[in-house]
Order: C-alpha cells, then sequence, then structure tokens
C-alpha cells in the first residue's frame, strides 16, 4: 500500500452497510459536527435485550463507525446476573466455536440509520450496533441478526412483518439507592422505594395528574428521540404505567422497543426515580406487567393486510387463521422467547386479564390471542397478551414469525373463539421457565426456525439462571420451615 492510498475500512471490506446506511452515516458524520458533540454511545442488544457498549469520543465516533468498536465476547456468555454461565477459557469457548474462545473480541458496528441524540445526555449522541467476528461475519448469538433473518425469510414469502407495542412497567420514587459496600453484592441489593401513586384507579385522571410531573419528563425525552410514543397511562396497579406505540414494520419496533426501555431507566434514574420493567416486583400490593404486542402482516405485493378478511364473518382470511394457529400450536416454547425470567410466569393466572392457556377470542382481555377488528377493517390485527415487558423483543417478534408461519405451512386450525376464556378447554401455559424450557428444548419448529446452537445457547444461559434461583434459600422456605421443624 503506497502512503497515499487509504486503508479500506472494516465496513466497506466486508460490505455490510446498505446504500441506506452509507448515506446515513455521511449525514451523521455531519450531525455530530454541526451539533457539537462530545461523545457518542456505541451499544448493542445482548442475549437478554439489555443494552450493552462503550462510549467514544466524538472525534473517533466516526473512524470507529466504519472501523468496528470491539467488546469482549464474554458478554455473549452472561446470564441476568452478569455471570459468565460458559467456560469461556476452554476449547471453543465453552461455543464449539475457536472465535469466542479465551474471551477474545468481536466488532460493534454501527447501523448508522440507528443516530439519536440523547435528549438527557448533554452532548450525547447514541447508536444501535450489529456485532460481528473479526472475519465480518455476523456473530451467531446476535438477536438483532436472528430477528433480521427471520424478517428475511418472512419477505421471501411475500411478507412485511408490523407490530406495536403495549408495555406495562412500574415507576417508583428512590428513597435509598442502597450505596453501601455491604450493599455490593452479586446481583446488588436493590434500592428502597417509594410509590407515586397508590394505584386501584385504572385511568382516573386525578390519579394520571398526580404521577404527571415525572410522567412528563419522560414522555418529552421518548418524543424527542423520534419514538412513536401513542399514549401514555397510568395502570391499575400501585406506581404502573403503560405507554403504547404506534405500528412499525420490520426491526423497527424491536428496535424501538429496546431503547425505550433503556431511555426510560436513564430518564428516570437521573431524576431520583427507579423504572423496573420486571414483570412482578416483590413489593406490597404489587401488580403484573404484561408486554401485548399487536402484530399484523402486509402483502408485499398488493400492500393489504394478509390476516384481516374484506368481508364475511370471520374477521380474518384463512391464511391469518392459519398462522394464529401456528401462535397458539407452539405457546408452550414460545413462552421462553416471550416470558424469559422466572418471575413472568407469576402473571398466568385466571381472571386477572392475563392469560393462563394457549387460546384465542374476538376481543377478550382473557385470552392469550386478542383479535381484534371486524372483516374490511383495516386495523384488523392479533393481540398477543402472553409476553412480559422484560422479553428480549428480537426473540419475541421472531417467536411470532416463525410460529405463526409453521402453521400457514401446515394449514392448522385454531378452532373457535374462546368467550369464556378461563373455563375453555386448552393446553395451559407453562407455569414455570422451566416448563417453558423443556417444551422449547423438544421443538422441532424452534430448532428449524432459530438454528439448533441458538435453541442450544438459549437453554444453557437460562438453566443457569433456574439453577442459581434453585440453590438460594427464600423467605418463604424460612416462613415455612424454620420454626415447624
Amino acid at each position: 500500500m503506497s502512503a497515499r492510498e487509504t486503508p479500506v475500512s472494516f465496513v466497506a471490506r466486508h460490505a455490510l452497510w446498505s446504500e441506506q446506511q452509507v448515506e446515513a452515516f455521511e449525514r451523521v458524520e455531519r450531525e455530530i459536527s454541526d451539533r457539537k458533540l462530545e461523545v457518542v454511545r456505541f451499544s448493542f442488544a445482548d442475549q437478554h435485550g439489555i443494552l450493552r457498549g462503550k462510549t467514544l469520543m466524538a472525534g473517533e465516533a466516526t473512524k470507529a463507525m466504519q472501523a468496528g468498536v470491539s467488546m469482549t465476547s464474554t458478554l455473549l456468555a452472561k446470564d441476568t446476573s452478569h455471570r459468565t454461565v460458559f467456560p469461556v477459557f476452554t476449547a471453543g469457548g465453552g461455543f464449539g466455536m475457536p472465535e469466542m474462545q479465551g474471551g477474545s473480541d468481536f466488532l460493534m458496528v454501527a447501523d448508522p440509520t440507528s443516530f439519536k441524540i440523547l435528549p438527557w445526555a448533554p452532548n450525547t449522541g447514541w447508536l444501535l450496533c450489529d456485532i460481528y467476528f473479526a472475519d465480518g461475519k455476523p456473530v451467531p448469538f446476535s438477536t438483532r441478526q436472528l430477528y433480521r433473518d427471520t424478517l428475511s425469510r418472512l419477505a421471501t414469502s411475500g411478507f412485511e412483518f408490523v407490530a406495536g407495542l403495549e408495555v406495562e412497567f412500574h415507576l417508583y420514587k428512590i428513597e435509598n439507592p442502597r450505596l453501601a459496600p455491604s450493599d455490593a453484592t452479586w446481583p446488588a441489593v436493590p434500592p428502597d422505594v417509594s410509590l407515586i401513586s397508590q394505584g386501584f384507579n385504572l385511568l382516573t385522571e386525578v390519579r394520571y395528574d398526580l404521577i404527571d410531573p415525572i410522567i412528563d419528563i419522560i414522555r418529552r425525552d421518548v418524543l424527542a428521540l423520534g419514538l412513536p410514543l401513542r399514549s401514555v397511562e397510568q395502570e391499575l396497579g400501585p406506581s404502573q404505567c403503560e405507554f403504547t406505540f404506534a405500528p412499525q414494520a420490520g426491526l423497527a419496533p424491536a428496535d424501538t422497543m429496546v431503547l425505550f426501555r433503556s431511555a426510560v431507566k436513564q430518564i428516570a434514574r437521573r431524576h431520583g426515580y427507579l423504572a423496573t420493567f420486571m414483570c412482578r416486583p416483590h413489593l406490597p400490593n404489587a401488580f403484573s406487567s404484561g408486554g401485548h404486542l399487536h402484530q399484523a402482516l402486509i402483502d408485499t405485493k398488493s400492500r393489504g393486510k394478509a390476516l384481516a378478511a374484506r368481508d364475511g364473518a370471520d374477521p380474518m382470511t384463512p391464511f391469518g387463521r392459519a398462522y394464529l394457529a401456528g401462535l397458539l400450536t407452539h405457546a408452550r416454547a414460545a413462552a421462553a422467547f416471550t416470558t424469559p425470567t422466572l418471575n413472568g410466569y407469576k402473571r398466568y393466572r385466571p381472571f386477572a386479564l392475563a392469560p393462563d392457556r394457549a387460546i384465542w377470542g374476538h376481543d377478550n382481555r382473557g385470552v392469550m390471542i386478542r383479535v381484534l377488528g371486524r372483516p374490511g377493517d383495516p386495523a384488523t390485527r392479533l393481540e398477543n397478551r402472553v409476553g412480559e415487558p422484560a422479553a428480549n423483543p428480537y426473540l419475541y417478534m421472531a417467536s411470532q414469525i416463525v410460529t405463526g408461519l409453521d402453521g400457514v405451512a401446515r394449514q392448522l386450525d385454531p378452532g373457535p373463539s374462546a368467550d369464556t376464556p378461563y373455563e375453555t378447554q386448552a393446553e395451559p401455559l407453562p407455569g414455570s421457565l422451566s416448563e417453558a424450557l423443556d417444551a422449547l428444548r423438544g421443538n422441532a419448529c424452534f430448532r428449524q426456525g432459530f438454528g439448533d446452537g441458538f435453541v442450544n445457547y438459549f437453554l444453557r444461559i437460562k438453566e443457569a439462571e433456574i439453577a442459581r434461583f434453585q440453590a438460594e434459600v427464600t423467605d418463604w422456605e424460612q416462613r415455612e420451615y424454620f420454626e415447624l421443624f
């Protein structure tokens, strides 16, 4: 290479950007300069849907966008406690892959179309990244890449996935952040908190106004990010809120969910509050939070709704009914992705506006899949009410496509609408994460759709969480046995 030649960047060498991303890169480069940004955060969504990354000085950011940012591969070996659960220093790093051995690096490559300026962090830009090995190959445990691959297969079939989000979460005022050295356990002792409202006043304006001072701050920053916020609501439970978002296509709804969760937690903490997307906090009188996913498929040729009937008595087409049947048939295995925490299964209770069995119904909030709309209604869609807000959205949405298309391929029948959801005889949803993993382990649909390698990887991480939970002595055991025996 002569002194005048410019070295080919990692992105260019492996052709990792589309034309749209190349154009976006040029805009980002100008914006970093024009807005006089000081730092840019590079982040990727890990296996749990949690953002991890590094913060670079603005002067290094555009170069790093083209060259990639190194990250340790041990991040992909961690459970929700941030403990490494694979033997990374053995041959293949416990993954059977030399690229993952010894805590070696992979590269975060920014998606320039994702660029945001964070309204709560002064002079700070943000980029969502994909992850690659040094040879330019995608890291196979990237959940964003897995979802992208699923969308590509769906596009090959002539359809586009559209999803709208309903996200419930709890918002508390921090009374004691628990920053004493003795609180720095692994995981750390959580902060002591108080309520921002007593709750049990579903959607009342007075109760909403009570929480509006902090909600207003969060709302303004979420809108400043460009996220398609549709509504802000005060939920039934104490300190419980709900944000809903307009429908988006493809990667966008999952990207929105990842950024929204991280943004809310950061904004709240800067103002002395704690936001948690944990399904059911271990606090008195806490209610469970759900992550409802509204979904539809668009026929890419006609641009019409593939699930929605134009006329007749049934709001769904035969295609839509078969897609729905696939969601129900694989509900127990899919629960590992829609409800990936031990805590989330405490929500599956009858007569609690939450599902406890794999059924569907016309506009019924007690079923797993709520069919909304009428024949000819362009807004007809399926609302899956099974998920928890802590779910990795890339896996949640990919699981819907994979199982729905399996229903279409096999022409499955979802059966009649369940108008009495807690009395209808149907397969129960898993009662625990262990049950869900057992269902996933032998599920051929997911092993084909996600690949054996990813399914086994996911099982390993979740089994490590369960093992740690089972090794803990709980308050329940202390109350049950300590005095009795």
